[in-house]
């Protein structure tokens, strides 16, 4: 725990097995956003395009997934038009993705910073995942855009929306969390997000619905946080079928569990960072 007056910084230990340090995180909160707004401008700087690119990258993502899943391998899309279909769940996925590549690699990243700075270690993660909402709110541009142009009307539980966003950002920072420990330790992590990400989509149901897997291995297939997530934006943007709200809180329970088990392992690793990394 952090106290801080007038004069003086007094650092103490954590207490306890789980602490997420959220005075602390307050106290600090100017670096969290400093951090999250360096890494944004830091993404874009030299760039032609800038901020459009967070709407370009699922854009052509949505174009060659279109051409390929629907056009030739003629994929359903629970009855609504597969471009916008599809574009719903690459917002969702990109968000996710983009938080995993920079939150796994935000401490070593954060080297010169980590090794001669107190502040809470838990902000580095944080202000990675957090930073990516920018690029997040970019692209839900163009999929209002592409809703009006194909006149889909969302229902009252677009209301739900902000839920599903904050659903969003606990379930990359609980992935982000155990990737930035290990990757102090063990370098090959750098070497695995990029793979983890690839395979992690094609096992999400971005190009194709849920409904084409078969309902006896759905209980499985949603241990993919993902899987839920995604059904529940086609579900509040598109109208599309409900999750099923047993399997949802499956999924919402083992995010839950995953946030608890990474801020528990950070905090327990954190003091140690300095030392290895």
């Amino acid at each position: 725990m952090t106290a801080i007056n007038q004069s003086s910084i007094v650092i103490e230990p954590s207490r306890g097995f789980i602490s997420l340090k959220l005075k602390a995180i307050w106290d600090y909160r100017e670096l969290l956003f400093f951090l999250a707004w360096r890494d944004l401008k830091a993404r874009y700087a030299q760039t032609m395009v800038g901020l459009a690119w967070a709407v370009l990258q699922p854009l052509l993502m949505m174009i060659v997934l279109t051409l390929v899943f629907s056009r030739l391998a003629n994929i359903p899309s629970e009855g609504v038009p597969y471009p916008v279909f599809t574009y719903v769940a690459l917002v969702a996925w990109t968000y996710f993705a983009k938080s995993l590549d920079r939150g796994g690699s935000s401490v070593v990243a954060e080297t010169n910073l980590v090794t001669k700075v107190y502040f809470p270690r838990l902000i580095v993660p944080m202000s990675a995942v957090l930073g990516g909402l920018v690029d997040f709110g970019i692209s839900f541009v163009l999929l209002f855009v592409m809703m009006g142009w194909y006149g889909i009307v969302p229902g009252l539980q677009v209301l739900l929306l902000p839920l599903l966003i904050g659903m969003s950002v606990m379930t990359a920072l609980s992935i982000s969390l155990w990737l930035a420990a290990f990757y102090v330790k063990y370098r090959d992590v750098g070497a695995v997000i990029p793979l983890l990400t690839q395979v992690w989509m094609f096992a999400s149901p971005i190009v194709y619905p849920l409904s084409m897997v078969p309902k006896d291995w759905q209980w499985l297939y949603n241990i993919n946080p993902m899987v839920g997530l995604i059904q529940s934006y086609r579900w509040v943007l598109l109208g599309t079928e409900p999750p099923d709200p047993l399997l949802a809180a499956q999924s919402g329970c083992l995010v839950i569990v995953l946030l608890i088990g990474g801020i528990a392992y950070f905090n327990k690793v954190e003091r140690t960072f300095a030392d290895v990394i």
